[in-house]
């Protein structure tokens, strides 16, 4: 469905759902599913981040994370196999923009479901909910929280609010230290150049759980925000709660749990207070 408008999008997805209802469901990440609109020549467009380990990379023809893993489910459900699936990168700042002028049918990508957003766009989910955080080293049992940076050199990206959050709430003694992207932030901590870095907490685990970096860091745990990721869709759509459905299948059969700890490795628990998420009713 790569360029289809919105109305081609619902009618093109509202087809395929039949499809699968007939033919008993779809794939499991990476099974190359089952259902009957496997072969049929049609697809889906999905917007993913391309630049976050963990969540959505992509590496040559490859593409890996736990946006990945939760877009490749909810596909399957709605009847595409992961061949019929067309990964597109979804920058932040394009992200509405990609819905609107239908240039991707979804977006997973780090998308906070925010009222501003819901006037231009539609989301379902939450998939999952995310808080701002702290990555330390390993060996570091000083930094407990963001009022223990007081003196501490802190490390975000440029344009980000997460870091001036942390110095304008929490540590006013802070030294704020700008980097282009959080690979770079990851690798200022490895050299000891920063105290920690900051941003949501499953995108800190992510890089945590990279094989180069194994051993090295730890994610604080003592989330200070809560960002309900959303799968991101056009305003005027037919799949929102088939997609709330895929969703609420995901937890309930255990693959949840199974991706989060696949992406962001077993030393990270997500908020229990507030993971595994409630989807919320589409408006």
């Amino acid at each position: 469905m790569r360029g289809t408008r919105r109305a081609g999008i619902a009618l093109t997805l509202a087809a395929t759902l039949a499809l699968a209802a007939c033919s008993g469901g779809g794939g499991q990440p990476g099974s190359g599913g089952t259902s009957s609109a496997s072969g049929s020549g049609k697809g889906v467009t999905i917007g993913i981040k391309f630049d976050q380990p963990g969540l959505g990379l992509k590496e040559g023809d490859k593409y890996t994370g736990f946006d990945v893993d939760v877009a490749t489910y909810v596909a399957g459900k709605l009847g595409y196999t992961p061949e019929d699936i067309t990964w597109t990168e979804a920058v932040s700042s394009q992200r509405e923009t990609l819905l609107q002028n239908g240039s991707v049918d979804m977006i997973f990508a780090t998308y906070s479901i925010t009222d501003a957003r819901k006037e231009s766009v539609a989301f379902a989910g939450p998939y999952f909910v995310a808080g701002q955080d702290l990555l330390v080293r390993a060996d570091d049992t000083e930094i407990t929280g963001p009022e223990a940076l007081e003196g501490k050199v802190l490390c975000s990206v440029s344009g980000s609010t997460s870091a001036q959050r942390v110095k304008d709430q929490f540590a006013a003694g802070v030294q704020l230290q700008e980097a282009q992207g959080y690979s770079e932030c990851v690798e200022f901590l490895s050299a000891g150049q920063v105290d920690a870095v900051t941003t949501d907490d499953i995108i800190l685990a992510g890089f945590a759980a990279q094989p180069e970096y194994k051993g090295q860091f730890k994610v604080v745990g003592n989330p200070f925000s809560e960002e309900n990721y959303g799968v991101g869709l056009p305003k005027e759509n037919d799949v929102c709660e088939d997609v709330n459905t895929a969703i609420t299948d995901m937890i309930d059969d255990g693959t949840w749990q199974k991706l989060v700890t696949k992406n962001a490795g077993e030393g990270y628990t997500p908020n229990p207070k507030l993971n595994p998420p409630k989807v919320q009713p589409c408006a």
